[in-house]
């Protein structure tokens, strides 16, 4: 489908749509294109976008969906709350509706689906792109999903790929709104790949001249244009931050995280509680519970129990205090939450009425659902990966007792030499094992408090 539209004499440039369609061959193409609001999603974008990937989904000709957004500052940079807020919780609530509709879409299409995260990727645009079996990030990728910071939980599906993340990583991102960049998100597992931002139009065009839908060959075709990692990158939740980060928020009470990182006290353990303090004390406790069921949750019972949460806080204030004080009025010190401590609200109260049955059910566009995302093989290997395969657990590795270098080799075999893969995999190694005295092989280490 185009966008191309006819201009009347005298009536210079016709309006440019919100999301733009372009057909390339075989590709198909989404433009995100609202640049005056940092491309913040809304539904107008969302009823523009999912008819027409229905459609595409179901062609023979598409071979392949790309999503990219007009330049390389903003990707998306979440919903367009400022306009939700003002509206009544029924009509608020049909834009969480459609929008968690056609998370659901892209998390279950049959056609591969490739993200452009070429920009700050907030909320709503990781609702757009962190579902999809590719995910390209740039040097100009930032990532993060700060909803307790405007009074709001995470969604967008949240609840299902955070607590599926290494470690405890989704849960400190989710309580403190901790952004990520360019390779960071590539190797969280945010993004698959991370490909530098001027070879993206080299990629589309390598991309639309395929002639096969088949996902490992779209996925071959993404790796000639990664990038080679960067010998002096450092993961900045790897290392000692990320053994706090995994003693501190894997308590089931935001007060009990609260008082492991005050025990640590270190530069990073202070600077997390501030961060923390100003957040909505609800929307904290919401949060962690949503993560902890989520976990446990397949993909479309998280976007159900989502949906419920957000006509919660659609009826009570902290949602419209925070975006009106973080993104309207830019104040910097904590909003006026209500309540205003974690002390004023119980685990109780939570359950009872966030958790509660809502006054709306959704229905989701498509009947599929899944307990991990089929298409994680594209990713770099979790850590949970390589645990099994250093404690035996994963029969194709072989031998119960490995070196270091044997566990490189298995997952560089495994993801056929994927850039980043030897890099992941020994930051996990380097953390979590030792080498008994007198042997060679790894032994893990379990987390203690």
């Amino acid at each position: 489908m185009s966008t191309t539209t006819s201009v009347l004499p005298g009536f210079g440039e016709p309006p440019q749509a919100d999301v733009i369609q372009r057909r390339v061959l075989g590709s198909r193409v989404f433009i995100l294109n609202r640049p005056e609001v940092y491309n913040a999603l809304n539904l107008s974008m969302i009823r523009n976008m999912t008819p027409q990937l229905q459609v595409w989904n179901e062609s023979d000709l598409c071979k392949v969906i790309i999503l990219k957004s007009t330049g390389n500052t903003f990707f998306c940079s979440g919903g367009d709350v400022k306009h939700v807020i003002n509206q009544e919780p029924s009509e608020a609530a049909k834009f969480f509706e459609e929008e968690y509709q056609l998370n659901h879409l892209i998390a279950t299409l049959h056609k591969p689906f490739v993200s452009f995260l070429n920009g700050i990727t907030m909320g709503g645009g990781v609702g757009l792109s962190v579902h999809a079996p590719f995910r390209v990030a740039t040097e100009e990728t930032i990532f993060a999903m700060p909803e307790a910071k405007i009074g709001f939980f995470p969604d967008v599906g949240g609840s299902f790929f955070l607590p599926r993340m290494d470690g405890e990583v989704g849960t400190y991102l989710a309580l403190t709104g901790a952004r990520l960049s360019g390779l960071d998100v590539f190797f969280s597992g945010i993004a698959t790949h991370y490909v530098p931002s001027y070879r993206l139009p080299l990629l589309e065009v390598r991309l639309s001249e395929l002639e096969s839908d088949d996902h490992e060959i779209i996925n071959a075709a993404i790796e000639e244009f990664v990038a080679e990692c960067d010998e002096k990158h450092i993961y900045s939740l790897g290392g000692e931050i990320r053994k706090s980060i995994d003693r501190c928020f894997n308590k089931d009470t935001v007060e009990e995280i609260i008082d492991a990182l005050e025990k640590e006290n270190t530069d990073w353990s202070k600077k997390t509680i501030e961060t923390i303090s100003l957040m909505s004390p609800t929307s904290l406790k919401v949060t962690l519970m949503e993560l902890r069921r989520g976990k446990k949750m397949v993909i479309t019972d998280c976007f159900k129990m989502e949906y419920g949460l957000a006509q919660k806080f659609l009826e009570k204030s902290d949602f419209k205090t925070g975006v009106k004080a973080v993104l309207i009025d830019k104040i910097k010190e904590k909003p006026k939450w209500d309540p205003s401590t974690l002390k004023d609200i119980t685990l109780q109260d939570i359950e009872n009425y966030y958790f509660s049955d809502s006054n709306s059910k959704l229905e989701l566009l498509k009947n599929i659902s899944y307990e991990n995302y089929p298409f994680s093989r594209f990713n770099l290997p979790s850590e949970e990966e390589i645990r099994k395969v250093v404690t035996g657990e994963t029969p194709d590795a072989g031998s119960m007792s490995m070196t270091q270098q044997e566990v490189v080799d298995f997952f560089m075999k495994d993801r056929k030499g994927k850039i980043g893969v030897r890099e992941k995999v020994l930051e996990v190694l380097n953390r979590k094992t030792i080498v008994k005295k007198g042997q060679e092989d790894l032994t893990w280490i379990e987390d203690t408090d």
